[in-house]
């Protein structure tokens, strides 16, 4: 009997509980007002990033193409043994023979010999030999061979704008 005239008082005050929170829920609401902070202030840059010229890009780069979207997209990149890569070359395509120039957009890209010499303002990059670039109607392809093995990576001119 003990048992259940304590269990009785828990939900009677537990219910008790309840009721005067939801009546005086107004004053128990808790409130955030803004602050302010005092921040100290930062020193305002000599040279705004608007104003530095980046370093023109130099040096050796198999990727050089691959990282002109301005001027040539990459579609698609082929790597394995020379028989297998070659023979996702675009349809068409004939092999440009060296010297050559090619112009894409303000790209200038010169084969020399087993290598190729891309141009872009101030930037000066050089694909490394062994290469070789095909041309087709669509389509401009590089193929590539070094100790790591052939790569053939096939690119089309950047839309103009």
């Amino acid at each position: 009997m003990l048992r259940y005239l304590l269990l009785s008082a828990f939900i009677v005050f537990g219910i008790a509980i309840v009721v005067a929170g939801w009546m005086n829920r107004d004053l128990i609401r808790i409130k955030i007002a803004s602050v302010y902070a005092k921040v100290s202030p930062k020193p305002v840059p000599t040279n705004p990033a608007e104003s530095v010229t980046p370093a023109p890009l130099r040096g050796d780069a198999p990727w050089a193409l691959s990282a002109l979207p301005e001027c040539l997209v990459q579609l698609s990149e082929t790597s394995g043994p020379p028989a297998f890569v070659m023979s996702h070359l675009p349809a068409g395509a004939v092999q440009i023979a060296p010297p050559a120039t090619l112009h894409y957009a303000d790209c200038t890209i010169s084969l020399a010999g087993d290598e190729a010499y891309v141009v872009r303002g101030p930037d000066r990059l050089r694909i490394p030999p062994k290469v070789w670039l095909y041309r087709s109607a669509t389509s401009l392809a590089m193929v590539r061979r070094d100790a790591r093995g052939t790569e053939l990576r096939v690119y089309q001119p950047a839309p103009t704008p």
